[in-house]
């Protein structure tokens, strides 16, 4: 149903409430000693592909001003193949554990997060990446590798219109390689931020996906972050319970090149028309 105007201007202020840290005093989960919430999601699946951490060998930009002036969003892809290796290094660089705080305490990771709660996971479609079976994995941060949740069923002819959906129907996704799906865990970050917690788990998944683009930049890839996503079809994909942790952001990753540069100014059409 579509809302009214007062409705809509009523879910507007409704939302900008989020962005203002409450002043009001509480006691969180954590001061009243509940509890840690785990640091990650369990491993679920017996097939588990080991990722490699030596990434010396990958042809890399490692100019950063020239990364920096070079990045940007890429909705038009080649269809080549990206590596496992590449993969193993988008991975990393957005979500890889560099060490432990205390007892568990937290992971310290490649991205920041506040209070380093890191209330992300992190999962993929994988179409078209050399030595993994095109299908459905999640990332294991602390063991830096990828179990996969189900193979693609080759047979089966409704897995790209799921993709689309997944995506609000935005159809080029099905050109990436790869479609790197972020689910957030929110009690990660209640636990310690309480109803606080939202409004900074938010400015994390912007950390966590310029990390995703810069690394793409990097490697010679193209990224392009979609924050609108159906989240319902998402969690569907991935098995998740749409409460406790759901699907709210995308990114598909692919190879792109520089000859497809008139095809990708045909998405900023409507600027011209105006």
């Amino acid at each position: 149903m579509k809302l009214s105007e007062q409705e809509r201007n009523e879910r507007t202020a409704e939302a900008r409430r989020l962005i203002h840290w409450s002043k009001e005093e509480f006691d969180s989960d954590q001061k009243l000693l509940r509890g840690q919430p785990p640091l990650v999601k369990a491993q679920t699946s017996e097939t588990v592909v080991p990722l490699t951490r030596e990434f010396g060998g990958l042809a890399m930009e490692n100019d950063f001003v020239k990364i920096l002036q070079r990045r940007r969003s890429n909705r038009v892809f080649t269809g080549e193949r990206m590596t496992a290796d590449q993969l193993s290094f988008l991975l990393w660089a957005t979500q890889g554990v560099k060490g432990i705080r205390g007892n568990h305490y937290a992971t310290l990771r490649t991205v920041p997060s506040a209070g380093a709660r890191h209330p992300f996971e992190t999962y993929l479609y994988v179409k078209s990446v050399e030595g993994l079976k095109p299908g459905y994995y999640h990332y294991l941060p602390m063991e830096h590798s990828l179990e996969l949740l189900r193979e693609e069923d080759p047979e089966k002819k409704d897995s790209a219109q799921r993709i689309t959906d997944s995506v609000r129907g935005q159809k080029w996704a099905l050109r990436a390689n790869v479609i790197f799906y972020y689910s957030i865990v929110p009690y990660r970050g209640e636990w310690r931020y309480a109803f606080n917690a939202h409004r900074v788990m938010m400015m994390d998944a912007g950390h966590v996906t310029e990390n995703l683009y810069l690394a793409c930049t990097a490697l010679g890839l193209g990224t392009c972050a979609i924050g609108a996503v159906d989240e319902e079809v998402g969690n569907g994909l991935f098995g998740l319970d749409g409460t406790e942790e759901y699907i709210f952001y995308a990114a598909p990753v692919g190879t792109v090149s520089d000859a497809n540069e008139e095809q990708e100014q045909a998405f900023y059409a409507f600027l011209k028309e105006k």
